[in-house]
């Protein structure tokens, strides 16, 4: 009434009928292996399922919901991103194109040996953040104020990390994770060296190389304004009125112009810091105020004396180059005249001439 199992033998018998070896007795060269495995979503995955030696049974995977996907070489479920990479007697591999969130789990390989032998591998999947979004910076902001930012990224899995640089420099943020989305903060109190500095928001995760994903803000900070810096004239009629700040100079936001005692040439235009005058008159002599600001600290007032000294009008663009053409178009004329004054000698002393010849010829002949 009892019975031994021999290690070499893969089945026993009690009173003559056959049952399975137990678990430990199973030669471990017909076990099967794997190997667990991880992808980004839309890429691929390679499950491959081996035996050290075959008895001819046949090897077969299995999907995450036992469903089964090659037995041996012959496909068993239609799903075009699930393709045959290799079938022999000791090893069956499948390729997984375009994985999706849904294939991770547990997949199973079997060999159909007596008893049926399994091994598992797990997919894990890699959900691909998205490039993230820095947002709450809209205009410049003055110094010694704060300005929070704000970035975004969504579609991780695991949960991505975001990281703030300025320049080479890390800055801290404070971040939260739901559902795949990663939202960090970072507030920084800002000061004139601030001026156009690159802020960088840049993802971390597994399923990403180092800087592959970033986003970057600039930032922009108004200056105190402490005055006028210089106004100056230009040839053409142009003025140009620039600020300063803590000694360093610097264009103000806002600039105005207007005349001091008079009223605002019609002909004269204000681009940003520049006063253009088309065309000079006397009566746009006069004193010219340029005030500058940009709501912060002191606004500046500047004057500049404009001075016409021919008092008709003139172009002031153009005046040179019309006073060039007028003398060289004098000068041309100037030659043709002597060319038609000799020209027309010559034609009168050779029409001479002939008619002499005619009246020699007519008196020999007589």
């Amino acid at each position: 009434n009892s019975f031994t199992h021999p290690d070499s033998s893969l089945l026993s018998s009690f009173c003559g009928v056959p049952i399975p070896a137990p678990a430990s007795k199973i030669p471990s060269l017909y076990r099967p292996r794997t190997k667990d495995k991880t992808a980004s979503v839309g890429g691929k995955v390679t499950l491959t399922c081996v035996v050290a030696e075959s008895d001819n049974s046949s090897l077969q995977w299995s999907n995450t919901a036992q469903q089964t996907l090659y037995f041996g070489e012959k496909r068993a479920l239609r799903d075009n991103r699930i393709q045959l990479s290799r079938s022999t007697p000791t090893e069956l591999s499948i390729t997984i194109s375009e994985v999706q969130l849904s294939d991770e789990g547990i997949y199973t390989c079997s060999i159909f040996t007596m008893p049926v032998r399994t091994a598992q591998a797990i997919v894990t999947v890699l959900g691909v953040p998205g490039k993230p979004q820095i947002s709450g910076f809209e205009d410049a902001v003055p110094e010694g104020s704060e300005v929070t930012l704000t970035c975004t990224s969504t579609g991780s899995k695991p949960p991505a990390k975001l990281r703030w640089y300025q320049g080479d420099q890390e800055l801290q943020g404070k971040m939260c994770s739901l559902f795949g989305t990663t939202v960090s903060e970072l507030t920084l109190k800002v000061s004139r060296s601030d001026d156009n500095a690159l802020i960088t928001c840049a993802v971390d995760h597994e399923s990403l190389a180092p800087g592959d994903k970033r986003s970057e803000q600039v930032l922009r900070v108004l200056c105190e304004s402490t005055g006028i810096w210089g106004i100056w004239g230009g040839g053409g009629g142009l003025r140009g009125c620039w600020g300063k700040r803590g000694g360093k100079k610097c264009k103000k936001k806002k600039k105005m112009w207007e005349k001091k005692n008079g009223e605002f040439p019609p002909l004269a235009k204000v681009e940003g810091a520049y006063l253009h005058f088309e065309m000079l008159n006397k009566s746009d002599n006069g004193v010219y105020l340029c005030y500058a600001g940009n709501g912060i600290g002191t606004e500046g007032l500047g004057e500049y004396t404009l001075q016409v000294q021919d008092p008709t009008a003139m172009s002031t663009t153009s005046g040179g180059d019309h006073a060039v053409i007028g003398g060289v178009v004098a000068v041309i004329v100037f030659i043709l005249l002597c060319l038609l004054i000799v020209l027309g000698r010559y034609l009168i002393r050779h029409k001479g001439h002939l008619m002499n010849m005619e009246e020699h010829q007519k008196s020999s002949q007589k």
